[in-house]
């Protein structure tokens, strides 16, 4: 596709296109620098429009039964997979995302969520009999999303899905770094049968369009997923109108190998969790621990295997690893790596400087680092970058006060024999833990501890994070 492909005309708003002011933000493909479209630079007077539009669609969406949304959502399912191939181009373009990977797990992934979302709708207790007393779940109102670049579609999906499923209405603010795919939604939105008013998007920037929309006396909730910075200053802006906050933040798991792991296994699994998406993935496994002893194996054996992610044209089938999703993003992961050298964890593979061959463009190198001082910073905070931290631990009390020694509790992996392993998750202050690669259950609730958030995602705990719940005495 060429950069002209992509026309954003306006805002989505009550059904329609609204213009909105004169003033535009550019998104630039991170591959190449090139402007590749421009979006409407939102105002607070846009996000008082669409929360009026979302207002009065909200009495008669709700009132409708949970069978109907659930259809309703199933076709916008099926839409997004009829589109699969333009809003994977379109990913990719925005924030460089390897094409495979955005035909995927970036677009795949979502249209598995909506069914799931919508097969909740027949068993799910929308009303229950305790004693005397009538329990009913209700949506919560309108609700406002605020989404990051990482994964420009998956992101608003999971909001969306269970909150239409619920009832609610939405205002919608995508990445201003990646906003590509939010019009191409909110058109298989209306095509599916979900009215004008619903489903409403707003662009720009959080400093603006997301302040509004914190701080507005109209929205009933907020559902962000982003970094733990943002999120604070939402609940800090959210709380003067006590709504209802939902926050998926930052994180910095760990991946730990017990003794009687499947090392080979252990260590390609987890170097997939550090690099894919070139470790933009708040999910990710940045923290390999291993036992001290066998450092040197895992050590090599993950030298080896990082020698197959091929960094490069995320239009190329063969790249495994694009490029950071900005320029600026790609000098705060050289400037971790950096860091690590400078605080003597051992380089064992990449580095800072370019990868050969690619002057142009925000790429960076996969890296691992060994023998890593776990109060490091480069094991404390989050990257957000391809750059594996290969942990030593003596013991398992210390690969568990490791793995807990951080601000974030969002995911984890334990290998090892399955009921050990499984000993080990059972400790790890974390919302969601793998145990040998165990499978994604999109039922399962997804959610973070401490510094990684409040409130779940996905199966019938996402759902209940969008209703209300009334008891009526009789």
């Amino acid at each position: 596709m060429t950069p002209s492909t992509y026309t954003v005309a306006g805002h989505w708003i009550g059904g329609e296109t609204v213009t909105g002011s004169a003033d535009t933000l550019p998104v630039v493909n991170p591959a190449t620098g090139e402007v590749v479209a421009e979006t409407p630079a939102g105002t607070a007077a846009d996000v008082d429009r669409a929360v009026a539009a979302a207002r009065a669609a909200f009495p008669a969406w709700s009132a409708t039964t949970p069978q109907h949304r659930a259809d309703v959502l199933r076709r916008l399912g099926a839409g997004l997979a009829a589109r699969t191939e333009e809003i994977a181009q379109a990913i990719t373009a925005e924030m460089g995302s390897p094409i495979g990977m955005s035909r995927t797990a970036q677009v795949a992934f979502p249209a598995a969520v909506v069914e799931s979302v919508a097969g909740l709708a027949d068993d799910f207790a929308w009303t229950e009999e305790v004693g005397n007393s009538l329990i009913v779940r209700e949506p919560i109102g309108v609700v406002g999303a605020i989404t990051p670049w990482n994964f420009p579609l998956q992101q608003v999906v999971s909001k969306l899905a269970p909150a239409l499923l619920a009832g609610n209405t939405m205002v919608f603010k995508p990445s201003e770094n990646a906003p590509l795919t939010a019009r191409i939604l909110a058109e298989v939105a209306a095509e599916a049968g979900v009215p004008a008013g619903v489903f409403n998007v707003v662009y720009g920037t959080g400093a603006t369009v997301g302040e509004a929309i914190s701080a507005h006396p109209d929205i009933d909730m907020i559902s962000f997923t982003g970094s733990t910075r943002a999120g604070q200053r939402i609940s800090a802006v959210a709380a003067a109108t006590v709504k209802r906050v939902a926050l998926e933040l930052g994180g910095k798991g760990a991946n730990i190998i017990l003794d009687d792991a499947d090392l080979p296994a252990a260590v390609e699994r987890g170097l997939m969790m550090a690099f894919s998406n070139g470790g933009q993935v708040c999910g990710a496994w940045p923290r390999m621990l291993v036992p001290a002893s066998r450092q040197d194996e895992v050590v090599a054996l993950a030298a080896e295997a990082a020698k197959q992610y091929t960094v490069g044209d995320p239009g190329d089938e063969a790249t495994r690893i694009g490029p950071m999703a900005s320029e600026a993003h790609r000098q705060k992961v050289v400037g971790y790596i950096e860091r690590g050298i400078a605080d003597g964890a051992r380089l064992v593979f990449g580095g800072p400087q370019r990868p050969e061959g690619l002057t142009v463009g925000a790429y960076v190198q996969p890296t691992i680092f060994a023998d890593v001082d776990p109060t490091s910073a480069i094991a404390q905070e989050e990257i957000f970058g391809p750059v594996l931290t290969i942990i030593p631990y003596a013991d398992e009390e210390e690969a568990v006060a490791i793995a807990n020694g951080t601000l974030y509790g969002l995911t984890s992996g334990v290998f090892g024999e399955p009921e050990h392993a499984l000993a080990i998750a059972r400790r790890l202050r974390v919302g969601q833990v793998d145990v040998n690669a165990g499978h994604w259950n999109p039922l399962a609730p997804f959610g973070g501890y401490k510094h990684s958030g409040n409130g779940r995602e996905f199966g019938r705990f996402g759902l209940e994070e969008f209703l209300e719940t009334k008891s009526i005495q009789r």
